[in-house]
């Protein structure tokens, strides 16, 4: 089968792979629908910490289809299930894994990142996967593309439950790829009162707009702290996401929050570049929360299922592209030139 790869110092390769074999204890999944990330196109720029020199894996971590293989140990899944995969599975022993955070295990595994992933025709799904609850069967009527973006949702739930965002509030959004636009859904369908959405891209802003925000401000053409205070009547703002990694944002949000308001560093910072200066007196003084949040867990995986299904967040305005897992090499190259917003690929 043909799969798009990264090999750790040598780079990325549309090749082909043998089939993957399922043990006893594992199943087989056909990819259904499957997203490209920022983490996959990230990994292909500057490699994972995760791989050693000369792994290769196929990439790939967002992704839903078709049990087409089970093994005779596996009690359960049924060949023919209809089912998402939440891609992050622990030690299943240490603290985090006891509370359900996988995601913050200290040993975890991901498809894609430090493993064979989702863009192929074929996954394996080890046992631990299994046992772990990471396998969910998709509600009823849920396509394929929609629920490819369970995994990416559920890093906004776990971010948005992180700041405690509370309907009649106002929001910032900086950012806005598929992960700000997402957060924006989530924030408007929990209730924000305002969402401010940030991005120099008019596109983007255009995109904000459809997903639910009701101030979009082109940061190449005005100042954001003045154009919030204003728009706030110089109160500031409940809630600050940010989501685009820069690093010159997170002060600048800082300063915009109201009393008692909350951050969020939701994207990462390049390595080497991610200090910051935060003003400590302004944290004590107005009572502000800074919070970071990476993931989700296997719950936040289901909740995220479920608001698709019911389509209380409706991902389709955050899907650009859809193009059949034939065309890996076309997607990735749409991927790597930054153009469009989420790219799904469908297989058959």
């Amino acid at each position: 089968m043909m799969a798009a790869t990264y090999e750790q110092g040598k780079g990325f390769a549309v090749a082909a792979v043998p089939e993957p074999d399922i043990g006893p204890d594992e199943i087989l999944v056909q990819v259904r629908g499957t997203a490209i990330c920022g983490t996959d196109t990230k990994i292909i720029r500057v490699g994972s910490r995760r791989l050693q020199p000369g792994q290769r894996i196929v990439l790939g971590h967002e992704f839903v289809g078709m049990v087409s293989a089970v093994g005779a140990s596996v009690q359960g899944l049924a060949v023919g299930a209809r089912v998402g995969v939440a891609p992050n599975f622990g030690c299943g022993r240490c603290e985090a894994c006891i509370r359900g955070l996988a995601n913050m295990c200290a040993d975890y595994s991901a498809f894609g990142i430090d493993r064979d992933g989702s863009h192929a025709a074929f996954v394996k799904i080890p046992a631990r996967a299994i046992v772990q609850g990471n396998v969910v069967e998709l509600p009823t009527g849920v396509a394929w593309a929609e629920a490819a973006l369970a995994e990416p949702l559920s890093c906004v739930l776990n971010a948005q439950r992180g700041v405690n965002l509370a309907a009649g509030e106002t929001v910032l959004i900086y950012g806005l790829g598929p992960m700000g636009l997402l957060h924006t859904l989530l924030a408007a369908a929990t209730g924000a009162a305002r969402i401010i959405a940030v991005d120099p891209a008019a596109h983007r802003l255009d995109a904000a707009r459809a997903a639910g925000a009701t101030v979009t401000l082109d940061s190449s053409r005005e100042s954001v702290s003045t154009r919030v205070l204003a728009e706030t009547g110089g109160r500031g703002v409940d809630v600050a996401i940010v989501a685009a990694p820069v690093a010159a944002i997170v002060p600048e949000a800082l300063t915009l929050l109201a009393p008692f308001g909350r951050l969020c560093l939701f994207a990462g910072l390049v390595k080497g570049k991610s200090e910051v200066t935060l003003d400590a007196n302004a944290i004590h003084y107005r009572n502000l929360h800074v919070t970071g949040t990476t993931g989700g867990s296997n719950a936040d995986y289901r909740a995220a299922l479920r608001l698709i299904a019911a389509r209380r967040v409706d991902v389709r305005p955050v899907i650009s592209h859809t193009l059949p897992l034939a065309q890996l090499r076309e997607a990735y190259d749409l991927a790597l030139a930054g153009q469009g917003l989420k790219i799904v690929l469908t297989g058959e």
